[in-house]
């Protein structure tokens, strides 16, 4: 079943190269949407896909890059909208 998750990661998640990771981890898993830094210093993601990759790409986004320390991942599961084609990298502005 295809669901959509939107999740905050707190921790030491910016400048860490946290958002090429989501963006890495993402594919593999078919896994749809995007990433972009906060200007409170957590990273934002809304993603689409499979329940269990779903799953899958949210225990990653708990681990994190090597120099990353993900000290929280909050993540609100939410109903398939079926709008990403891929899965991108956003600015503060996007």
């Amino acid at each position: 079943m295809k669901r959509r998750i939107h999740a905050y990661v707190e921790g030491r998640v910016q400048g860490v190269f946290f958002r090429d990771f989501a963006r890495r981890e993402a594919y593999p898993l078919s896994v749809k949407g995007w990433v972009r830094n906060m200007s409170d210093g957590r990273v934002e993601v809304v993603a689409e896909g499979e329940e269990e990759n779903l799953k899958n790409f949210v225990e990653s986004l708990k681990k994190g890059p090597p120099l990353a320390i993900v000290t929280d991942v909050e993540v609100e599961w939410e109903e398939y909208r079926g709008e990403f084609s891929d899965f991108r990298i956003k600015s503060y502005w996007d």
